[in-house]
Order: C-alpha cells, then structure tokens, then sequence
C-alpha cells in the first residue's frame, strides 16, 4: 500500500542501544506488529541481510524500512531506521540519526546503562532528536526497570518519567510502544513547494539496478523522471526508478515527498557520485544551500591485505572497490612489501570493521587472504621542521632524523561490575591509561574514563578487557588527538633481512620485552630449513633480541662403516660448506601465522 499520507502522519525514528541490548529483535516484532512480514516470511533479525550479521548476532550495516500504521482509523508512516551497536560501527549510527526525529533508546532490564548507550544518546542530543527511554527484556528473571530508570537519569541525565516497557521477545508491551511513538516522535517538518533538498544516508551497489541512495527527503519532493544534481559533485542525473524500503521487496513509487525516506534508482555503475551525507536536488531549480554537519568517516586502524596467490592482486582490487559500495569507511591505496608481495593498505573503523571486511572479501569472492597487524595513524615531525603522517611502521624515518613522534589518543569509557575495578586499574595502566574520573552510578557499578593511546587498544584490548571482568564490562571509545609519545620501531630480521610487513611502533620502555616476545614466537612459527636460520629484533641497527631456528639435519655418515675418522669428517665438512651456501642463496617463507602472532604479543 503506497498510499500518499499527510506529512504531519509521518514518523522517522531511529532505535540506538548498546550491542545486544535487543535492538533488531524489537525491530522485528515492530514490523511485525505493523503487518508488513506476514508470519511465514517473518525470521529472527529480519533486517539484518548478511550471513555475517545473522552468524555473529550484530548488525553491520543499518537498514530502514517503511511501515503502515492505523490508528483509530488514521493511517500513519512509520520509518524505522535499525542502527548497529558495535562502537566501530557508530559512524552509521551518526548518519542514520541525521535523517530522524526522534530515537528509541533501548536498554536491558538486566545489564542497565552501557558505554555505547551513553555514546550514542550523545549523537542523539546533537541531533536534537525526541528520546523514547525502552526498558527491554522486561522478562528476564533479572530485571530490574526500576533500577535501570534511575541509571538513565543518572548517568545520563535525561528525563525517564515517560518510558516504555518491552519484551522484545514475547511482543510484551510493543503496541502501546507503538502508540507512544506516534504520539511523542513529531512529523517531519519542510516546505513540499520547496526546491528538492534530499540527503543521501546510506548507498550501496545492486547488480540489477547499479548504485542506489537510499535519502530523507527534507524540503520538496523527488519524482520519477526528474533530472537531479548532486550538490557535493555537482553532476546531474536522471531518476529512473523511486522505491519505498520494505524489509522483504522495495515497493516502487512515483514520488518520494517531504519528510520520506525512499530509494532512488539512477542506474550508475559506481557509488562514487553518490557518496553518504551529500545532497540531492533538482537540476533545474536547486536549493541554496546543501544539508551540512556531515563529516566522512575517518579509519583510525590500517592494516596491510595481501592475496596469497600474487596473481589474485587485480582480484583483490576488484572486491575491495566492490564493498567500498557498499561501505564508504573503507578506505584503499596499493602497496607493496618485500616478504608478501602486492596488496593494499587498507584503513578502517576499528578492529571488528577489520574482522567482517576480511571475512567478507574471503567469503564473498572467494579469496585466500593474509592481514598484516593492525596500527594507527601518527604524525612525526622531523629534525628538519616538516610534519608527515605515517600509516605503516616501514615509512617511519630514521631516528637520527626524527624531532617527536605524536600518536593518537581516546577517550575510554568503560562501565564494570564494582569487584573488577582493581583489576581494570592494572589493565589500563599497563596500557599507559591517564585516569581522567571514576564515578559510582550505585553501589554495584562503576563508571570509569581514561586517556589512552589508540596503539594500546587495537591489538587485544578488548579480549583483555572481557577476560579481566568475565565479560561483564562494557566499553566505549571517541578519539581525543595527537600526543607526543616516546616511541621507537620494532624491526624482525629473519635471516639478516628486514621483513618490512612484521615491524611494530613500541613505546621505547616496551621495546625489549615486545622484541623478547615476539622473537620467541616466531621461532615456533618459521617452519626449519636445511640450514640455521637467525631471527632478531632491532632498533634501527641496535640488535636488542635474538633467536635461531635450528637446521633440519641430514645423517650423511650413515653409509661410513668404522673406518678412519677422517673419511667422516671430509664428509660433514662438505655438508658444512653445502648449507652455507644455501644460506648465502636461501630464501626463508615466513608463514602467515607469523603476521598474526603480534596480535597475540601479550604486553
């Protein structure tokens, strides 16, 4: 049904939470309760479209859907827009509030307030959005609404008077939720006799009908036919096709008016022209000014991706320019390293962005990939005056020619059951944390925040985290700038040749202790050669750790029977000179377990 409504009957909203607090199980039963699935086409986490979301029980990218309500005889648009709750997904989070009124904000009866629940009411607040409080899992033997409101006002601050209750689950309490939100979210504003003013949140790559942007209409109104321009690239563009999202089939429309959400077809072979937060408008009456406060998503953590087959690199290309269609954090550049030949350097959101693009691009085109150790971006200033920025260990300059290192610094925010507090404290400090305040929000649970390096937390923080405190804390980050740092260049030489790929940046203090480690690990890795193989790490030329791989030996006196001793000793004499001279000519595989042992270099 694609009846057109009276804008004043439309409502956008968003449902933002921490990561499995029941974000898209409530989307599923509002969608439900709304009659757009019918209970056979109906499954769990209806929206979320990948294997690996529905694997790994968290969304990636988020979804919108639009949905028919009656209420009392009026018919009401609903667009609900189901966000992702993983802290290296909040730039989606950012951009699909950018395009609502209000915002359902879940939290679970049991667990309470979390980091990510308090990071993204803050995008809410900025985007002067209406905040449903909905106390989920209400079922749940644990819940404990009460306690869970007063943690909202709180930690937070916000007015809890007017919340919801809900079981996700069981449907418990979703129609009066339903009725709330038409009640508080306020329609859209915007003038429909306006020139088109339409912000593109989302876009992705369909091989049917090319690039789609999937926009909320601000002012005026996009039809069928109509010629538009792109205001950030200034080109134009016909509309070949208007559709409404639906969670099963996109339903087509004529026209998508003020205050919707819809799809907009322009058959393009790239997403290029279509990049998230530009505007869309008429071609031949455009608005003045295009929607502002967007800014592109930065990567903070890069890692190189190398094919193992070197003949697969043009392959790699092509599925990287793929998901960057459908993911436009992910940003690209080739480069090539003596150990693993070409591939790319690649910058994402986080750890978690890094793990799903992987296994995508291994799963989705069939590639057999390695990941070299993730690092952050720095700056170095030089003895010479002149700033760099450096995405890879290997183009730090020498130190001689090196003033100061900065790197990068976050704002940690982290809730945990009171008994692991000790336990934190040491954690953080490990990690060079500053302490910046510890607040008691009860006398269960306690809210810390720290200053910490990003170098700190991309390897295992997050396990380390989840292990210290049983998986019972939460955690949050916002990046903060650049800090000068005392840092040198971890180097690995296997067989006297630098392998550019495994170089670390280490706070100097931890450079002995990380080259220890991580030398003893490879030593079990590097399978054994016919002859010694040394591995050393180094400063610059200052060798700190050593160790060798012992040579495969080859009995070559088996066949002497007694005889004079020397007969024996010309014999392993000549193996002697052999295994020199394979060591002279010898190249030494460096397997790629040994790219992911620095993850595991246990500070």
């Amino acid at each position: 049904m694609t009846k057109k409504v009276p804008q004043e009957n439309i409502r956008n909203f968003s449902i933002i939470a921490h990561i499995d607090h029941g974000k898209s199980t409530l989307a599923d039963r509002i969608i439900q309760e709304c009659g757009a699935v019918s209970d056979r086409q109906m499954s769990a986490q209806v929206m979320d479209t990948m294997d690996i979301e529905k694997e790994r029980g968290i969304t990636i990218k988020a979804q919108s859907v639009r949905l028919d309500y009656i209420k009392d005889g009026e018919h009401y648009i609903l667009n609900l827009i189901d966000t992702p709750g993983h802290v290296d997904f909040s730039y989606e989070v950012s951009r699909s509030l950018a395009s609502c009124e209000g915002a359902l904000l879940i939290v679970d009866a049991a667990q309470g307030v979390e980091a990510q629940t308090i990071a993204n009411v803050y995008i809410a607040i900025e985007n002067d959005l209406e905040l449903l409080p909905v106390v989920n899992k209400i079922d749940l033997p644990a819940a404990d609404p009460d306690r869970v409101l007063s943690e909202l006002e709180e930690a937070i601050g916000i007015d809890a008077t007017e919340h919801a209750l809900v079981s996700a689950k069981t449907g418990q309490g979703v129609p009066e939720l339903i009725d709330m939100i038409v009640e508080r979210i306020p329609a859209p504003k915007g003038d429909i006799n306006a020139p088109t003013k339409a912000l593109i949140y989302d876009s992705w790559f369909d091989n049917y009908l090319g690039a789609l942007a999937l926009v909320r209409v601000f002012e005026g109104k996009i039809e069928k036919g109509q010629k538009i321009k792109i205001m950030g690239t200034k080109e134009e563009h016909q509309v070949l096709d208007l559709m409404y999202p639906n969670p099963i089939k996109p339903v087509k429309t004529n026209e998508i008016s003020t205050g919707e959400v819809g799809l907009v077809v322009t058959g393009l072979k790239t997403v290029e022209a279509l990049q998230v937060g530009d505007t869309i408008t008429d071609a031949k009456n455009p608005t003045a000014e295009a929607i502002g406060g967007f800014e592109p998503a930065k990567p903070f953590v890069f890692a190189g991706i190398y094919p193992i087959e070197t003949d697969k690199f043009e392959d790699l290309r092509d599925a990287l320019n793929k998901l960057k269609l459908n993911d436009s954090s992910l940003s690209f550049e080739p480069e090539s390293s003596m150990a693993l030949g070409s591939g790319f350097r690649t910058g994402f959101l986080g750890m978690l962005h890094m793990e799903v693009i992987k296994e995508r691009l291994e799963r989705e085109f069939n590639l057999e990939l390695i990941a070299t150790a993730p690092t952050v971006v720095y700056k170095v200033k030089k003895t010479d005056g002149e700033e760099i920025e450096i995405q890879n260990p290997s183009e730090l300059p020498e130190p001689q020619k090196i003033d100061t290192i900065y790197e990068p610094y976050v704002k940690a925010t982290i809730l945990t059951p009171q008994e692991y507090v000790g336990n934190l404290i040491k954690l953080l400090n490990d990690r060079r944390g500053i302490q910046i305040k510890m607040d008691y929000l009860n006398e269960t649970r306690v809210l810390m925040e720290y200053d910490i390096p990003m170098n700190e937390i991309v390897m295992d923080f997050y396990d380390k985290l989840k292990s210290t405190t049983k998986g019972y804390a939460s955690f949050d980050y916002e990046p903060i700038g650049f800090r000068p740092g005392n840092l040198v260049k971890l180097d690995i030489r296997v067989a006297g040749e630098v392998v550019d790929s495994l170089s670390i940046i280490v706070p100097e203090d931890k450079a002995r202790t990380r080259g220890l480690a991580f030398v003893g690990q490879l030593k079990e890795l590097i399978p054994r050669q016919l002859f010694e193989v040394a591995i050393q790490a180094s400063i610059g030329n200052n060798v700190i750790a050593r160790s060798n791989v012992k040579s495969m030996g080859k009995n070559v006196t088996a066949k002497c029977y007694g005889g004079d001793i020397t007969r024996k000793r010309k014999l392993l004499e000549k193996q002697k000179a052999g295994k020199k001279r394979m060591k002279a000519i010898g190249k030494v595989q460096v397997p790629q377990e040994a790219f992911m042992a620095v993850l595991k270099l246990d500070s």
